[in-house]
């Protein structure tokens, strides 16, 4: 996949780490290491909302939060920062609280974790919802992802917004292995399995390889349908947010990045863009 392929964001130097195998290694951990980049990511957001409103964003929901390293990153950078991180699944919830939340001491407590759908209806209102790592697409149908368009928007103060990153590029509808080699000493590997044209069902593995030869295939798997950019735009609209801002890449270097917004784009083999969307 060409610059910008949808898992090459920016990362963090790992310190390499000693004696992975298949057999030891943590997925969690790996994944952290290869896909998550917090601090960038607690920036991005953080400025994101500034340029829209000129202030601070201080309370923030981190949706399909696995881990939970976002919102850990979210309350160490601002002593009045809040994260509420939700997810389905139980596990990783409670693999997160271990490593990521229990770890900041006194500030945990501006942690909550929820063990529940995305789309479940609460009290709180937040300054921002963020939902990365292309995890809404998770819901297959119109009705779906409208739906819980429609519960992120209800759940937004009066000066809210909720952020997206989304990929394409022809390149990304092939099947294909895409090796990628992480500092921390091992090989994390994106597997487009299958893509179907007629219904956008996409199925993703990501596997990763170890120095010793050995092996963590399937590590993760993703069931999704492929949402083009125009169709997720317009749905943001129909939920009910004022505007939808898109952020593109425009850096004309492979090793680095500067996305502004823009309304139109050359087509290329691979992409990853943000939409930023405001109430």
């Amino acid at each position: 996949m060409a610059k910008n392929k949808n898992k090459d964001k920016k990362k963090p130097i790992a310190k390499k780490l000693s004696a992975l195998t298949a057999k030891s290694a943590d997925r969690h951990l790996l994944y952290q290491l290869s896909v998550q980049a917090p601090e960038y990511e607690v920036t991005t957001l953080a400025n994101a909302y500034n340029e829209a409103y000129g202030y601070t964003a201080l309370h923030m929901r981190e949706d399909f939060c696995g881990t939970a390293l976002l919102s850990a990153a979210w309350v160490k950078s601002h002593p009045e920062r809040r994260a509420t991180g939700v997810d389905i699944c139980s596990d990783t919830l409670a693999w997160g609280r271990e490593h990521n939340i229990e770890p900041l001491g006194a500030a945990q407590q501006r942690v909550l974790l929820l063990n529940e759908d995305v789309r479940a209806e609460g009290v709180e209102r937040f300054d921002l919802v963020n939902a990365l790592n292309f995890s809404y697409w998770v819901f297959k149908t119109r009705e779906e992802l409208l739906g819980y368009f429609k519960s992120v928007r209800a759940s937004l103060q009066e000066k809210g917004l909720f952020f997206l990153d989304a990929y394409g590029g022809w390149e990304s509808q092939q099947p294909m292995l895409e090796p990628r080699e992480i500092p921390a000493g091992f090989t994390y590997i994106w597997d487009q399995d299958s893509f179907d044209p007629i219904t956008h069902d996409v199925v993703n593995h990501i596997h990763f390889e170890f120095e010793d030869g050995s092996k963590l295939e399937k590590a993760f798997t993703y069931e999704w349908r492929y949402w083009s950019l125009r169709e997720v735009q317009e749905l943001l609209v129909e939920a009910g947010f004022n505007q939808v801002r898109v952020y593109w890449d425009q850096s004309e270097d492979d090793d680095s990045e500067q996305y502004l917004e823009t309304s139109r784009a050359e087509s290329q083999p691979g992409w990853l863009a943000y939409l930023v969307a405001l109430t």
